[in-house]
């Protein structure tokens, strides 16, 4: 079973930067795709970005292509979210998902963290 655990939000002004990760238990990482989400205060939860089991495909919203780049290492069973040029706008929970496919990852993970609040300040 997979159990994923986020972690390093927190409070940045805007422009600056932050690197949230998921650790994920588990001996079968490297199968899976992984994804992260965002649901800020009174809106749905939106796909934020995508990474294939070997990292050969990735995919990203178009609200934070540029700006966000999706990792991961299979050795350390993490995935992380580097985020950029932060803007008040991406204030939200970020989510960290798990799907054997990267379709699924992208419409309907199977795996779901607890999620770490990420908040810019204007």
């Amino acid at each position: 079973q997979v159990q994923l655990v986020e972690s390093g939000g927190g409070l940045v002004q805007t422009g600056g930067s932050l690197r949230v990760s998921c650790a994920s238990s588990g001996r079968t990482f490297s199968s899976y795709a992984m994804g992260w989400f965002r649901q800020a205060p009174g809106k749905e939860r939106e796909f934020v970005a995508a990474i294939s089991g070997s990292s050969g495909t990735i995919l990203y919203a178009d609200s934070v292509k540029g700006r966000f780049t999706i990792s991961r290492d299979n050795a350390k069973n993490t995935v992380y979210l580097q985020m950029n040029s932060l803007k008040p706008e991406d204030t939200a929970v970020y989510y960290c998902a798990a799907d054997p496919g990267l379709s699924a990852v992208v419409k309907a993970p199977t795996k779901w963290g607890q999620g770490t609040q990420v908040t810019v300040s204007s």
